[in-house]
């Protein structure tokens, strides 16, 4: 290719990753879904971004670095301290069952449907265990199951891709290394692999260490630090000992997710647009290298592999992960009918596929078309069908809010007690721990963690927050997180009222984001509810007593709307519970 060709393709490639990205976004549909067909039209229709053209034989080893970075960030969200009694039962059954049951009845299926042979089955097996939150988040943002049933397959996704990419590194080398050294040798083989992967994950862990926390690197810097150590010590092992890297990769996530010193800032704008680009680059180019010729003879084989993943396999694997728990039989059925394969399943297969055919293994062609067409036609039946089942089952989410209450003053933990009154599911953060302690002592469920963490990305859907209110006795902190979670969120952000407006480092917020009227300011209610103030629930239809203040309305199917400084509460015919705070008692 010349370089004008080259430079359409790289170009091409990134702009449909983005636009890709784009339209699913506001079709509200998980970004998969349209990647895989764009790539593999724009393979079909023109040569410039077949990924083997642009990059030659350099594109295997990119993809295994860029699937590292993917790992990394998975192995960021890796806090199983989030997980207690019979949900993290669950999760770690449905991660360890399912590598086992899924990997061995895809394998056992896969060699009379497509007709390969046993080893490029059971690498097939291996790349098909892998979920993923790039795939499953948007489903369940879509669906909105029960927060419990979201908070399990979230968990489940992140640590079964993972789990999944070292058992697909793993396998690769059993496959090569049996053949051509025999059981001993490998078996050898295999535990340098495994030993390489660790100490280099270990090693890499240490030096972000050294970068994050001694050397206290900014955001910004610490960021491109944590990629270039990743990219480094992956490639490092690559070099050692093929696609070790992706071990280690997982290995320095686990160990910066679980190590306290570390305490990553929750906001992490960078990093998340560049994996975000490297999963569109990656299915953009993958999808490219599929050719309806490669394509046609398996369409209907591999669409009977998917029958067995979904309607054997996962059932099976639910059915028993979810064995002597408290989860009722409709949400054990959900659990049974949400696995779709994602981005791993894809990089993995284009990863070891070429390399696996090169060294003679029957059938190894087949791996990638196989997975293409099982990675769309999961994706597309859980998509289409998860929203049915749940209504049918019984654990979609009502359409009952999820407010955030930021904040641990008396009057916001009252405010807590009296919203949780009226059915909704409260969910309360505060900064001291005497404040927190004050939340846990009402019976509040508290946030652990940072307040980014909770409210914006991952955190907000798997706590299903469905607005964030800042009720803190701070000003600043007030107006100051407000903007910054506007930037980092899609969920309304609501502020009190500053007592000096115009003043401080921090301009207020909008009229629409400001609780309860620029004139009853945070300040103004905690003196209030000091004097003897209180908060109560009363019917909308009711006029607003005299000397009373209307702060929030709650309609019957459970959805919180605050009043602000444009939007005024109605006077009298609502049906619902008003929130209103009483006059003081002083004489």
């Amino acid at each position: 290719m010349t370089s004008q060709q080259i430079l359409i393709g790289l170009g091409l490639t990134v702009v449909l990753a983005v636009a890709a990205q784009v339209l699913a976004t506001r079709l509200r549909i998980p970004a998969i879904i349209v990647l895989l067909p764009v790539g593999f039209t724009a393979g079909a229709i023109t040569d410039n971004i077949h990924p083997d053209d642009l990059l030659g034989p350099a594109y295997p080893p990119l993809v295994s670095l860029a699937v590292g970075v993917v790992l990394y960030d998975a192995g960021l969200g890796l806090d199983l301290a989030k997980l207690v009694g019979h949900d993290r039962r669950t999760v770690i059954r449905l991660v360890w069952i399912g590598v086992l049951l899924t990997s061995v009845i895809a394998a056992l299926a896969a060699v009379p449907l497509l007709d390969i042979s046993a080893e490029a089955a059971a690498m097939l097996g291996a790349i098909l265990v892998v979920s993923g939150p790039t795939v499953v988040g948007p489903l369940l943002g879509y669906v909105r199951p029960k927060e419990r049933l979201q908070r399990i397959l979230m968990w489940e996704g992140s640590l079964i891709d993972a789990v999944g990419g070292i058992l697909g590194a793993l396998v690769f080398h059993v496959l090569l290394n049996e053949r051509r050294h025999g059981l001993g040798a490998w078996l050898l083989e295999f535990l340098a692999s495994t030993a390489i992967g660790l100490a280099g994950g270990l090693l890499g862990a240490a030096l972000l260490w050294w970068l994050l926390v001694r050397l206290e690197l900014g955001e910004i810097l610490g960021t491109t630090a944590q990629l270039a150590v990743v990219i480094g010590v992956a490639a490092a092992c690559d070099t050692a000992r093929d696609d070790t890297g992706l071990i280690a990769a997982v290995v320095m996530g686990v160990a910066v997710a679980s190590v306290p010193e570390f305490d990553l800032p929750a906001r992490r704008p960078f990093f998340e647009a560049l994996v975000s680009l490297i999963v569109g680059v990656l299915f953009i180019s993958i999808s490219a290298t599929v050719t309806w010729t490669s394509l046609r003879p398996v369409v209907l084989p591999a669409l009977g592999l998917v029958a067995v993943l979904v309607l054997v396999a996962r059932p099976l694997v639910a059915g028993l992960s979810t064995l002597g728990t408290d989860l009722a039989r409709p949400e054990r059925a959900f659990l049974g009918w949400m696995a779709p394969r994602g981005i791993v399943a894809a990089s993995t297969a284009a990863t070891f596929s070429t390399e696996l055919a090169i060294g003679g293994i029957d059938g190894a062609a087949r791996i990638l078309p196989v997975t293409f067409v099982v990675i769309v036609a999961t994706v597309t039946l859980y998509g289409l069908s998860a929203g049915p089942v749940a209504r049918r089952l019984g654990v979609m989410r009502p359409a009952r809010s999820r407010p955030l209450l930021v904040g641990g003053d008396p009057w916001a933990v009252e405010l807590g007690q009296v919203l949780r009154s009226t059915g909704l599911d409260v969910l309360m953060w505060a900064a001291r721990a005497d404040q927190r302690d004050r939340i846990s002592a009402a019976g509040l469920e508290l946030a652990v963690g940072e307040l980014l963490a909770t409210a914006t990305g991952e955190g907000a859907e798997q706590e299903s927050v469905t607005a964030v209110f800042l009720l803190t006795g701070e000003d600043e902190f007030n107006a100051l997180a407000c903007a910054v979670l506007r930037e980092d969120t899609e969920l309304p952000v609501f502020q009190l009222a500053p007592a000096e407006p115009g003043e401080g480092v921090v301009a207020p917020g909008r009229d629409g984001s400001v609780l309860f009227g620029r004139r009853l300011t945070g300040e103004a209610v905690a003196r209030r509810f000091a004097a003897g103030a209180r908060l109560t629930a009363r019917p909308a239809g009711e006029s607003v007593p005299p000397g009373h203040e209307a702060l929030f309305l709650v309609d019957p199917a459970g959805r919180l709307t605050p009043v602000t400084a444009d939007r005024r509460p109605p006077t009298g015919g609502e049906d619902g519970l008003y929130v209103l705070l009483g006059p003081d008692h002083r004489d």
